[in-house]
């Protein structure tokens, strides 16, 4: 019989490489206990907050508030080569973003497009992939106008994460400046991202729309509110890229009082389970996901053993949850509860400068 080859998980960790932080982090995960061994580091990008990997697994794509050039103000979308076994990184090109802060990137199922959201400027860019995993120049644009009801913070658009979904025929994208998840089809042959039938959905004004995450069955998107510290849900219509709320819930304890932002927000692989952090709280939200209808039912928060959890992700098995404490510079390591979603530290503490990001692939072993 053939040697059936084994693999590994690894750990990708984007942060904000600011003082002691080298930019980006491998690590190779224990399946067993989840604990975390620093693999290699990778710089080249300037604040590499938010990673996305090629369906191959073969590239890595990096946000870059800034192309390192003092004079350009736009950001950057950094493309890496993974390795094959070890999974190290190498750079192999920047782009520009073509707008300020780009903050989050998501790349299509097929792997031909890389996608940015640049929160300080409020627009989207759609990048063409190489054939060696580079980046080409942006093959599309869209500035977004408006604004909502916080003179502070909804000035202006601030497009804060893009997804692409399910379907690989839309994606969304949640705009905290103006209180709305816009929707844009997407067109693979010309490289355009084109306004949906219905262009955008309506959030409560002040609610301040960041992340989202589409159930694994496709018929729901969930999407967590930074600044009304609220997650909420839709049904979706892949087929038309249109969304119809279902659902509002707040993400903090009932009476608790004091000052929190959302974050990030992931589905069980099962699509039993929703968490979402909180910043401030210093907690994850853990809610359980009706089957059949697609609401929440609050089920726990659990403190993140650290300070301001701005990401985290949960492996593809399922059974582990790494939560990024973005100030108190660690990594926990949960174990998760297959039944009742329940996370319980393991006791395994990583420590890593500013983590942001979390991202995993399964390698075969060198």
């Amino acid at each position: 019989m053939p040697e059936q080859k084994s693999e590994r998980l690894l750990v990708y960790i984007g942060t904000y490489n600011r003082g002691r932080s080298e930019g980006i982090y491998v690590y190779r995960m224990d399946p067993g206990s989840g604990a975390l061994e620093l693999a290699s580091a990778a710089s080249g990008a300037s604040g590499p907050s938010f990673l996305a990997l090629h369906p191959n697994g073969r590239s890595l794509y990096a946000v870059s508030e800034s192309d390192g050039s003092e004079e350009e103000s736009d950001g950057a979308v950094c493309a890496f080569s993974v390795a094959p076994g070890s999974g190290e990184l190498t750079l192999l090109n920047r782009q520009p973003s073509h707008g300020s802060s780009p903050c989050h990137v998501d790349v299509d199922q097929t792997g031909r497009y890389a996608f940015v959201a640049n929160y300080g400027s409020g627009s989207v860019a759609m990048l063409p992939i190489q054939p060696d995993g580079s980046l080409g120049p942006a093959c599309d644009f869209v500035q977004h106008h408006g604004s909502s009801v916080d003179l502070r913070r909804q000035k202006g658009p601030h497009a804060h994460s893009i997804n692409v979904d399910p379907t690989n025929r839309y994606a969304l994208v949640p705009d905290l400046g103006l209180d709305r998840v816009m929707v844009y089809r997407l067109d693979l042959v010309a490289g355009k991202l084109i306004p949906a039938e219905e262009p955008y959905v309506q959030i409560i004004p002040g609610s301040g729309p960041r992340h989202l995450a589409f159930h694994p069955n496709g018929r729901y998107v969930y999407v967590i509110n930074e600044m009304g510290n609220t997650i909420t849900g839709f049904t979706y219509d892949g087929e038309r890229g249109v969304l119809g709320g279902i659902q509002m819930r707040t993400t903090l304890p009932q009476g608790w009082e004091g000052t929190s932002y959302c974050a990030d927000i992931h589905l069980s692989p099962s699509g039993a389970f929703l968490y979402g952090t909180n910043r401030g709280h210093d907690s994850i939200a853990v809610f359980a996901v009706h089957p059949g209808m697609g609401l929440l039912d609050l089920v726990a928060h659990t403190p993140t053993q650290g300070n301001f959890p701005r990401n985290f992700g949960l492996d593809p098995s399922g059974r582990f949850l790494l939560a990024a404490n973005q100030n108190s510079d660690t990594v926990v390591t949960f174990g998760v509860d297959q039944q009742t979603g329940l996370l319980t530290p393991t006791g395994q503490v990583t420590q890593v400068p500013a983590p942001v990001c979390v991202r995993f692939l399964s390698v075969a072993r060198s």
